[in-house]
């Protein structure tokens, strides 16, 4: 048995899968503490681990936007993005590491997990040989920098030259002194609380850990010349059940017409009007099922659904991508995931966060349409679901990402690197 601590940003995306890997150590008798935010305790103690809060800003309800970023709507495009990044994931840094500083010396851990964008562990990691090791869960795509990448946010598909190569190396310079200035300036004075500093960009983190665990499989990535040592495709989680009963309409779903699944997903989701309702809207007059997941969120608060359609707040994954032709999504890293992982090409219409990158790398494998916003018009996703039902190129890429999932066991995989990391 190992003591092993994991700490997550209290965000959905982030949090979920950390609780899977949390539930995987616990059931093989290993003893596990989870920090994070208050409101994900009564799911951290149901998988079994122990858990500690979060203190101070980096407590926030990822439910609440208006709390936790209150002024996000006085920006828009990459300052909205900047505001974001710097309130969720910056300013934290100083009530983090507080946090997770406490829990390593209460705990005494043979090895810690953060999720990726945790970065309240940065000044751990500055205490060369008095530490227990420090592993990372990529829990959104790789944003570890390339010589063969545009940076990381623009959503740009690999070098095809040297020309490519010089203006993506150009314009990581603007990035990292112009555009995102600001950023790295509150990073230093959030690590200068801590009694640190940055070694290098604050958007760039995944090289600092002693191993860096990217979930995805490799094919859903970019190629990377010059990936460093430390990091590790693991493959894709399993999807955790929602332990919601299958709704009275899943008999519809014979294969009598294809199916198509819409969701916003379970953060992104208070207005259905930006993908859900385009997408009813779009395929009511198809021969095809349209099956909604309202994320949570109450059927009714879909509006008037048309014949050809079925909704449910939850629905179970691992039963539903196995009937699905089509999976269209605003781009949630995990949906997408699970999708190719089934062997569904993908329809991804995501402007918000890390949306845009899910959606480039969907377009550059081949294994869906990226249709470059996250409110496409209705004829613009019926085009793009015709488009990937009639080209068999589109589920033979997402086939070839599923048999490359295939070859991994995410959570062993996660686990091994885990206990091989232990100081002797």
């Amino acid at each position: 048995m190992v003591t092993v601590l994991l700490a997550s940003n209290p965000i959905h995306g982030h949090v979920g899968p950390m609780l899977q890997v949390a539930g995987h150590l616990v059931r093989h008798g290993h003893a596990v503490t989870m920090l994070t935010g208050t409101r994900f305790r009564d799911r951290v103690e149901s998988a079994g681990a122990d858990f500690r809060p979060l203190g101070g800003a980096a407590d926030y309800d990822d439910r609440r936007p208006d709390l936790y970023l209150p002024d996000r709507a006085k920006y828009s495009g990459v300052r909205q993005a900047q505001y974001d990044i710097r309130t969720i994931f910056v300013d934290t840094i100083p009530d983090q590491y507080a946090a997770v500083d406490a829990a390593i010396d209460a705990i005494q851990p043979d090895a810690v997990l953060v999720d990726g964008a945790f970065g309240g562990i940065l000044p751990v990691l500055d205490r060369a040989g008095i530490r227990p090791p420090v592993l990372a869960l990529g829990v959104t795509p790789l944003s570890q920098s390339s010589r063969a990448l545009g940076p990381y946010g623009m959503a740009l598909p690999p070098a095809r030259g040297a020309g490519d190569r010089a203006r993506y190396a150009a314009l990581g310079l603007v990035a990292r002194r112009v555009v995102f200035r600001a950023t790295q300036r509150a990073a230093e004075r959030a690590l200068a609380a801590c009694g640190t500093r940055p070694h290098g960009f604050v958007m760039d983190l995944s090289r600092r850990f002693d191993r860096f665990l990217q979930t995805g499989p490799a094919s859903l990535d970019y190629p990377r010349p010059d990936l460093d040592a430390n990091t590790h495709f693991v493959g894709v989680l399993p999807q955790a059940s929602s332990g919601a009963p299958l709704p009275t309409w899943w008999g519809d779903l014979d294969g009598a017409t294809p199916i198509i699944h819409v969701t916003q997903g379970t953060i992104d989701n208070h207005d259905f009007g930006r993908l859900v309702r385009p997408t009813l809207a779009g395929l009511a007059d198809r021969p095809v099922t349209v099956v909604v997941s309202a994320g949570g969120r109450a059927v009714e608060d879909l509006g008037p659904l048309p014949p050809n359609a079925r909704a449910a707040s939850y629905l179970p994954y691992d039963a539903l991508l196995p009937r699905t032709d089509v999976f269209v999504t605003n781009g949630g890293f995990g949906g997408v995931q699970a999708a190719v992982a089934a062997g569904v090409p993908v329809v991804v219409a995501g402007d918000t966060e890390d949306k845009p990158e899910v959606a480039a790398r969907i377009a550059w494998t081949g294994a869906g349409v990226d249709l470059r916003t996250g409110s496409p018009r209705s004829e613009v996703v019926a085009h793009a679901v015709d488009t990937v039902l009639a080209d068999r190129s589109y589920r033979s890429a997402a086939g070839r990402i599923a048999s490359d999932a295939a070859r991994h066991d995410a959570l062993a995989e996660i686990t091994r690197h885990l206990l091989d990391a232990r100081v002797p």
